[in-house]
This record gives C-alpha cells, sequence and structure tokens, in this order.
C-alpha cells in the first residue's frame, strides 16, 4: 500500500489547481487529505455538508465528487479573489452554495442548521466557535479537520493552538474521533 492516490482526480481539479498556482494561494488541503474528504462524503447520502474555508475550491472539488444528487453543499470564505475561483469552475453545480461572507458571522446568524458532515478548514469551526459548530452536528455527522500536524506556513505559537484543540476534542463525551497522523494531520469525529 501506498499513499498514492489511484482513483480519478475530480474534472475541475487540474483548473483549479492552476488557478490556486496563479493566483497565490498557499494553503489550500493537499490531495491526500482532499481523496478521503471524499471518500467521507460518499458515506453520506442526501447528505447536508458544510466547508469552513473554501479558499479556491480544490477540497470543494472532491467533496462535491463524493456526494450523491440529493445531497448539498454549503461552503463559506470571507475572501472574494479566491472564492472567485471557485465560482467560476463550481459554481455550475446545483448541489453547492457558495457564500461569501465571515466565518463567525455565517455560525452565529444559522446556529439552527444541522449537517451531516462539516470541514472546518479556517479558524471559525476550529479555533473559533468551536463549540457552536459542533452543535450543529446531526447524530452520527462527522466532523473533519486537518493540519493538525506542524506546517511550514504556521505562525509563531500556532502550534500550541493545534495541540489544545486536539486536546479538547479528546474531552468531548459527544464525540468518537480519530486522529490520524497521515498526510497534514487529520482529525475526523463522528456526533454520538
Amino acid at each position: 500500500m501506498t499513499e498514492e492516490i489511484n482513483q480519478p482526480f475530480p474534472t475541475t481539479y487540474a483548473a483549479i489547481e492552476e488557478a490556486t498556482r496563479i493566483a497565490g494561494f498557499t494553503m489550500a488541503s493537499d490531495a491526500l487529505t482532499c481523496s478521503l474528504l471524499r471518500t467521507l462524503a460518499t458515506a453520506k447520502p442526501s447528505g447536508r455538508f458544510l466547508e469552513l474555508g473554501t479558499g479556491t475550491g480544490l477540497s470543494t472539488s472532491w467533496i462535491l465528487d463524493g456526494m450523491d444528487a440529493d445531497s448539498t453543499l454549503i461552503s463559506i470564505d470571507n475572501d472574494e479573489k479566491f472564492l472567485d475561483i471557485a465560482k467560476r469552475y463550481l459554481g455550475g453545480d446545483y448541489r453547492l452554495e457558495l457564500v461569501l461572507t465571515d466565518g463567525g458571522q455565517w455560525v452565529q446568524d444559522n446556529q439552527p442548521q444541522k449537517f451531516d458532515y462539516i470541514f472546518a478548514d479556517t479558524w471559525h469551526g476550529k479555533y473559533l466557535l468551536l463549540d457552536e459548530v459542533l452543535a450543529m452536528l446531526n447524530k452520527g455527522g462527522l466532523y473533519i479537520i486537518d493540519d493538525m500536524l506542524p506546517q511550514p506556513n504556521w505562525p509563531d505559537g500556532h502550534q500550541e493552538k493545534a495541540l489544545h484543540l486536539i486536546d479538547y476534542l479528546a474531552t468531548r463525551a459527544d464525540l468518537v474521533l480519530t486522529k490520524q497522523v497521515w498526510a497534514t494531520g487529520i482529525i475526523i469525529a463522528a456526533k454520538k
């Protein structure tokens, strides 16, 4: 077994990856993480999906690739330049709602909503408003985060935040979680 992805990448992936490189966006999820996101999405038929931190849409394309025709995805980002790339390549997908807004404000305004799958790839839902986002998970819902292993683009002091988050998630009685020392460091939690 190797870490190679031996399945087809989403059809839009190469174009989004090139646009991401040209735009100078360096915070995109890696392909291994994205492959896992697609696999987990496939396990949630007719699911309600939430992605906090669209970026340019690389991970979004993989989540969509795993979703069935009856699933929906809301993906949120606060950077119009990068979100426009996602809109250009993914905006025609009827299952996707791309939202340009502050993640924290969106979470506060949408607290009653429930989801079967949340990929938190930004501060809100990971380091900020974590309890509020976890409350948005349905029973059996999946909460997924990446970048839990040290990354070259982390600012000083960020490792302590990541370690605190990992420790906190392990104390939650309402979650069953797996920590993976793989790709960029992934945690998958299921809501009891």
